[in-house]
């Protein structure tokens, strides 16, 4: 019989915060009969978002063809819809039940090339894009094909979402931790990178590629054009690709913080000799498909024969899963204007971003008003970086790296758990994401309803309240 000890050691050793022993704690809780309030994923359906109509219409036509004709005479869903559908249905006859061709239908491919040079004004090639079982399965590829031997590495952010760390430990490849500078809104410094990467040199890594997430997760912080420029000036001095996660990028609540893509940085600077795996997914944005697990990459600066290797890569897996990739074509080529669904479509849209940002600004303003905590007003993504402070504990100081980790990981996730214990309320320990040496941090997601934020904010009030000064008195 197989046992623990003769499984996979980097299996062993992989962690995934965001699924750990707290959150198998909080469905314990659940199974008694407590109520539980997760604010550990980024999972919006499982949090009463609503699906919008549009997607949901499209793909039950996809899926279930018979119902083309009921939905034509009997008005069913809008013209514009049915229309859509028998127009996927002609360009993949057999329907979701079959395979397509390793990168993905091509009609996709080329919705996707188009969301691209609409969104950015640049030319983009469906040749460059497959399409992933989500944005997880594109970076997981990426780090497949990149990495040659136990020290080759990858840069990636502190605080990190755990996909990049645990997938590294997978697939043996090093972490280069860079940290985000917290004091400026999370932005990325140049000589903060420069220190890290010429660490990580010293103890004989190669750095091969370097992860950016923007908007960011867990920060919700979202990069400056210039902020972008020197990403990738500081890849090409260093010969690294550069690998963009942007699954956020529709989740910006600030008119003044635009999204802007690497893509097109890269382009307007005429750069040609960094590589780009730019990453986009149907789970989060306003449309939270998380179920559906679409996605895709595009590749830039990147020799044929090299793409070539990715598709091979693809097709060991044959392709991404039909109703995923067509959850991704209806996320870049939604209802115009001047069709019967667009009215719906741009009001159910707005509508959660709406909900969203007034979300956002209520934990973060609840939160800053809590004595002992912290947190930027998240400006991206679904998700705030709260800082806390704990009284008491030992001297760091002298304690060795892992040792100290160690022991703060052991502060945050008693913290955490007490927290769920107390209110039902589920967070991930700073510690499961990275964090400074001497700080603590809790990530939690603002996608409860409003009523359920605001909630939140009371007890997590009195919860600090409480905790901090039980530990001061003992």
């Amino acid at each position: 019989m197989i046992t623990i000890d003769t499984l996979s050691p980097r299996l062993l050793d992989a962690r995934y915060a965001v699924r750990g022993p707290i959150v198998n704690r909080a469905q314990q809780l659940e199974e008694r009969g407590r109520t539980v309030i997760y604010c550990n994923i980024g999972n919006p359906q499982a949090l009463q978002q609503r699906p919008l109509t549009y997607l949901r219409q499209l793909l039950s036509l996809v899926e279930y063809p018979e119902l083309l004709r009921r939905a034509e005479t009997e008005r069913l869903y809008p013209a514009d819809i049915v229309r859509r559908a028998r127009t996927i249905l002609a360009q993949h006859p057999p329907g979701t039940g079959a395979y397509s061709q390793s990168p993905g239908l091509p009609f996709v491919r080329q919705a996707v090339a188009d969301f691209i040079t609409k969104r950015d004004g640049i030319p983009a090639d469906k040749g460059h894009i497959i399409l992933t079982d989500g944005a997880s399965k594109g970076v997981q590829a990426v780090i497949t094909a990149l990495l040659r031997s136990p020290a080759d590495g990858f840069m990636i952010p502190i605080p990190q979402y755990p996909l990049y760390s645990a997938s590294l430990t997978l697939y043996g490849g090093a972490r280069i931790g860079y940290f985000l500078d917290e004091d400026h809104g999370w932005q990325l410094d140049e000589s903060i990178l420069t220190r890290s990467i010429q660490d990580a040199k010293k103890r004989g890594i190669n750095p091969r590629g370097v992860v950016v997430i923007n908007p960011g997760n867990p920060t919700g912080a979202v990069l400056s054009a210039e902020n972008i420029g020197m990403i990738i000036r500081f890849a090409k001095t260093h010969g690294l690709a550069i690998i963009a996660d942007e699954v956020y990028q529709e989740n910006i609540y600030d008119q003044h913080l635009p999204f802007w893509s690497f893509a097109k940085i890269m382009a307007e600077t005429g750069e040609r000799d960094v590589t780009l795996f730019s990453l986009h997914s149907v789970s989060k944005g306003f449309l939270g498909e998380c179920g559906h697990r679409g996605g895709y990459v595009e590749f830039r600066n990147i020799p044929d024969d090299v793409l070539a290797q990715f598709v091979k890569l693809q097709s060991i897996s044959l392709c991404a899963n039909l109703v995923g990739q067509l959850a991704t074509y209806m996320m870049v080529a939604p209802p115009q204007q001047g069709e019967e669904s667009y009215a719906g479509y741009i009001s159910e849209k707005e509508a959660i971003l709406h909900d969203l940002k007034a979300k956002a600004e209520i934990l973060g303003n609840g939160i800053n008003g809590i004595k002992g905590m912290s947190v930027t007003v998240p400006h991206g993504a679904m998700y705030a970086f709260v800082r806390f402070e704990l009284p008491g504990g030992k001297d760091v100081a002298h304690m060795r790296a892992a040792e100290r980790e160690a022991y703060e990981e052991e502060r945050d996730s008693a913290y955490c758990l007490a927290l769920l214990e107390e209110t039902g309320i589920c967070v991930v320990p700073g510690s499961g994401f990275g964090q400074k040496p001497g700080t603590f941090h809790f990530r939690t997601t603002f996608l409860p309803p409003r009523a359920e934020i605001e909630g939140l904010v009371a007890k997590l009030k009195t919860f600090h309240e409480r905790y901090t000064h039980d530990m001061s008195v003992a």
